[in-house]
């Protein structure tokens, strides 16, 4: 059966969207006709980063409990805080929205390190002279590895969905969630430990990062090594 409607195939009006520009959408349509192979359309665009997705938590609550100005306001000591360290750490691109932060970086270890520290500050920002009664925590996401450099974040793809996931959906406030590609380009580190997690509504692993001082070490009697056990586990 022929579709009986309109159809917009201008590239330039649907860049109008602000999802893509139109030279991907000109790329779409030649992947469609066949111009375009799928290798063809990964060497024009795929590219390797490190994502970080940030969350506040508890931000639907927020609004409800307190108004919008409020929670308005919250956003905007969380942009104040996490912006600095974003560019301490040479993040490629930054996008905020809504409660919401998108950073990608050249490299894991500087996500990592940049999760860390935007984790350590919030700590001290709720504690300090400026929050009031405005504490909040937020959870974040980390993935790495190939996405295709197109749409607002200039990184979409599988480890994208992945961290978003992560970020928005499953970490708790104050965690940090790695996906599996994340895990192993920094499982080098000494300061951390990474504790292995599922959840019945992700299909994929995915990794909780801990402080190495939350290790503790088990001597099994039955064996003559000693077993290194996380204190918490999921």
């Amino acid at each position: 059966m022929k579709y009986p409607y309109e159809i917009i195939e201008d590239p330039k009006l649907l860049a109008q969207l602000g999802e893509w520009d139109e030279d991907v959408y000109r790329s779409f349509k030649k992947c469609q006709s066949g111009e375009m192979s799928e290798e063809g359309f990964r060497k024009k665009y795929a590219t390797k980063v490190a994502i970080l997705v940030l969350n506040m938590t508890g931000f639907t609550k927020t609004i409800m409990r307190h108004g919008s100005l409020y929670s308005f306001l919250r956003i905007f000591d969380m942009q104040q805080v996490c912006t600095p360290i974003f560019l301490k750490f040479e993040a490629k691109k930054i996008r905020a929205f809504a409660d919401d932060f998108t950073a990608t970086f050249h490299h894991p270890e500087s996500a990592l390190d940049a999760a860390l520290e935007i984790q350590r500050r919030l700590r001290i920002f709720n504690q300090s002279e400026r929050s009031g009664e405005g504490c909040f925590d937020c959870s974040i996401g980390l993935g790495y590895g190939e996405v295709f450099e197109i749409g607002p974040d200039q990184a979409m793809g599988d480890e994208m969905n992945q961290a978003s996931k992560l970020g928005e959906d499953t970490a708790k406030g104050g965690e940090i969630l790695l996906t599996t590609g994340f895990c192993n380009a920094v499982r080098g580190r000494t300061d951390l430990f990474f504790v292995p997690c599922t959840h019945e509504d992700l299909p994929f692993r995915f990794y909780r990062a801990e402080p190495i001082e939350n290790m503790v070490t088990c001597k099994l009697v039955s064996r003559s090594k000693t077993h290194v056990m996380p204190r918490l586990s999921i």
